[in-house]
């Protein structure tokens, strides 16, 4: 199988902390990027990039943030949707504001706006946990959305608050057509989750996890809560105001405050538990579960309908639609709770293991 590692010993430390220290390992993941990268543009069509494509590319980045705040630092947050929208308009307004301000520096800048507010609504963090930190990272998401609507300057005094971007470019290179936007959301998502990666196994990491486990104990011995906590709330923040971004620049073009609502920040929080707290690869996971299965049971429904002979108008098929995804997220919880992550972790020591019993 592909997971044997027989006769691969490792013979420093270097080579012993590596990513990926399995060789079948490193190929799988290269034939995969290869794939995304080169295959999957001359097979996908316009709707597969559109419609589901670039939205999991976008939300597991979004989760990819989420995660580490959530699952390896162990802070609870509802306010990842308005991250996610100081991002869009951090972005927007340097965009339109500074003259040709080129498209991947205003989205960083976009995503240091959403550092510094994660920054500010982590303080509390310091004081209170739990139920007490969710509900005072919740503030945050209503603040956001009073801001952006009441604080015309923020949408360059647009009466309605819609704002829109056009004629976006990549060194030289428009970025309009369904596979150049895809390109670039891929390129995006595998340089900040291979930066995310390395971050979560340093020294910081450890930290984050410490703080996680039993933040009494790391305090004593010597990790400093505060650092710990809100550099948490920075680099999720960054990440998720860079994802929001990209989900206004790419994937909406055209968007308004209630784009960013509190379903958004409910949706990251269930792609991170369904996917798997404290792990990256559960992001992609609970990202690809939130984006597919809607659009799997909104075609599925009225197919299933029509077999059985009934009728199903269009309220129905997304009353139901919202029911069964409801559903399965209640039942996979019950029969997971440790995520998609964990039941690919124990299929691949299953595979290292095969044919032998365990």
């Amino acid at each position: 199988m592909i997971y044997r590692e027989n006769g691969q010993f490792k013979t420093s430390y270097r080579a012993d902390q590596q990513i990926f220290p399995i060789l079948q390992d490193r190929i799988v993941i290269a034939l995969l990027l290869v794939a995304a990268f080169a295959v999957v543009p001359l097979l996908a069509s316009d709707y597969v990039f559109r419609a589901i494509l670039i939205p999991f590319l976008i939300m597991s980045l979004a989760a990819l943030g989420v995660n580490i705040l959530v699952g390896y630092c162990g802070q609870i947050s509802l306010g990842s949707g308005a991250f996610m929208a100081v991002g869009a308009y951090g972005a927007y307004n340097f965009f339109v504001r500074v003259p040709n301000m080129p498209l991947v520096p205003a989205l960083l800048l976009g995503g240091l706006c959403a550092t510094f507010f994660g920054i500010l609504f982590g303080l509390p963090s310091l004081r209170v946990k739990g139920l007490y930190l969710a509900v005072a990272t919740l503030a945050a998401q209503f603040f956001a959305d009073w801001m952006f609507l009441r604080i015309k300057w923020f949408v360059n005094d647009e009466p309605s608050g819609s704002v829109s971007v056009s004629d976006l470019q990549v060194f030289g290179l428009p970025v309009e057509s369904a596979v150049s936007t895809y390109w670039f959301c891929l390129a995006i998502l595998c340089v900040i989750a291979l930066l995310a990666k390395n971050l979560v196994r340093s020294a910081i990491g450890r930290e984050w996890m410490a703080i996680r486990d039993m933040d009494v104990a790391a305090a004593v011995i010597g990790i400093r809560p505060v650092y710990a906590k809100l550099t948490a709330f920075a680099v999720s923040s960054f990440i998720v105001g860079v994802a929001g971004a990209l989900w206004a620049f790419i994937y909406l073009g055209a968007w308004e405050p209630a784009a960013f609502s509190v379903d958004v920040s409910f949706r990251l929080l269930f792609m991170v538990i369904i996917g798997g707290l404290g792990s990256i690869t559960g992001g992609f996971f609970g990202a690809a579960f939130i984006v597919v299965l809607p659009i799997f049971l909104n075609q599925f429904l009225p197919a299933a309908a029509a077999m059985a002979g009934l009728s199903v108008s269009t309220a129905g098929v997304s009353h139901a639609e919202l029911m069964v995804f409801g559903a399965l997220i209640v039942w996979f919880l019950v029969v997971e709770p440790h995520g998609l992550a964990k039941l690919w972790s124990t299929g691949k020591q299953k595979l290292r293991l095969w044919p032998f019993p365990h």
